[in-house]
Formats: structure tokens, C-alpha cells, sequence
């Protein structure tokens, strides 16, 4: 049996990357901050290796995996070139029956603190959210949100996102990537997971 993936490149310091899942090119080319379409992947224990695109020389990764069948996932590259490593992020596979929107929060800054997300008023939507961590959904009525990253409790805000339009029966994930202090900046990218 098989699942989806799909390979999303969250390193901030990386070039653009060739992706192979056992020695079998899947994504190729893929810059910073892109997420790949979904793709079919046999189920079972999976080698990923990462190069430089074009390039099959020495691996920035080599990795082991479990593809569990019958899943949906986003395999995100984070943390630093130095430090790279292969997150695994379940998708939604089931939609539920309210007429609302779902959202949820994914920390992928590697020098950030950890970050409460609020609305514009400070009411914390996740708190205390560490690098490498991801929210579970949040329910919410659909319309147009303005978000917040603050330094987890406290009112410091370190990211205004703009104005964020969630749509009726809608899964999405809110990525936080790129770098405190340094370049490329911290930012936040917006993920259409599932629409039902």
C-alpha cells in the first residue's frame, strides 16, 4: 500500500535540493520555502537522501524512514545546513461535517524561541510552541484573521502576519520559517492541507 507525500523545504541556509527516496529521484530542484506536489510512496521503510539539485556527490542528508500506508504527510527539511533533519507532519485524511475552517500552527524557525500565536488583541490561538512542533487543528469560523507570533508569554510581537482568509471546510497549516535577527527573515507561509 501506498501514501501521499509531499517534501517541503524549510531550511533557510540550504540551496535548492534534489530529493531521493531509495536511490529513486522524487522531487528535484526544489528552493526554500516550496512544497512539492503530492506524490504516491510505497509504504514500509524508506531511504530519503538530499543533494544539492543537480548534484549527487556527498548527501547534505541520508536518512531511514517509516512510511506508514495509507497516510497523507508533508516531509519538511528543517533546521540549519549544519543541522538538517527530516520532520513528518500527518495531513488530514478525513473531513468533518461543520461548515467551518480548520487551522493549525507548525514552529520551523530553527533560532526562534518558543511563540504563542495571538490575534491582533493578544488572545493566544497556540501557545507555547517549540521548534519542531506542530499544533493540532483548531476550529474556527471562517472569515479573515490577523495573526500575531509574540515570544511565547509575553506581549512581544516578532511577526505581524498579513491578513490571513480562511475559507469554509478548509484544512491549513500556518509554517513559521526562516531566521531571527538574520537572513532569510522569519516569516510565515500559509499551507492549503485538505478541502473537503
Amino acid at each position: 500500500m501506498s501514501s501521499y507525500i509531499r517534501v517541503f523545504h524549510a531550511v533557510p541556509d540550504a540551496p535548492a535540493v534534489d530529493v531521493y527516496a531509495n536511490n529513486c529521484l522524487i522531487v528535484n530542484n526544489i528552493s526554500y520555502k516550496h512544497i512539492s506536489q503530492y506524490l504516491y510512496l510505497p509504504s514500509g521503510p524508506t531511504n530519503i537522501k538530499i543533494y544539492p539539485a543537480g548534484s549527487m556527490g556527498i548527501p547534505v542528508l541520508d536518512v531511514n524512514i517509516v512510511v506508514p500506508p495509507m497516510e497523507i504527510l508533508t516531509v519538511a527539511a528543517v533546521g540549519t545546513l549544519s543541522t538538517i533533519g527530516l520532520l513528518v507532519i500527518e495531513e488530514p485524511k478525513f473531513c468533518n461535517p461543520y461548515h467551518q475552517s480548520n487551522i493549525r500552527f507548525a514552529h520551523l524557525s530553527p533560532n526562534a524561541p518558543s511563540v504563542d500565536i495571538t490575534l491582533r488583541d493578544g488572545t493566544v490561538i497556540f501557545g507555547n510552541v517549540s521548534f519542531k512542533d506542530v499544533t493540532d487543528y483548531l476550529r474556527v469560523a471562517p472569515g479573515i484573521y490577523e495573526l500575531q507570533v509574540r515570544i511565547a508569554g509575553t506581549n512581544q510581537v516578532v511577526l505581524n502576519l498579513p491578513p490571513v482568509a480562511l475559507n469554509p471546510k478548509t484544512f491549513y497549516t500556518i509554517y513559521a520559517v526562516g531566521l531571527v535577527g538574520e537572513m532569510p527573515p522569519l516569516q510565515a507561509l500559509l499551507s492549503v492541507d485538505r478541502i473537503c
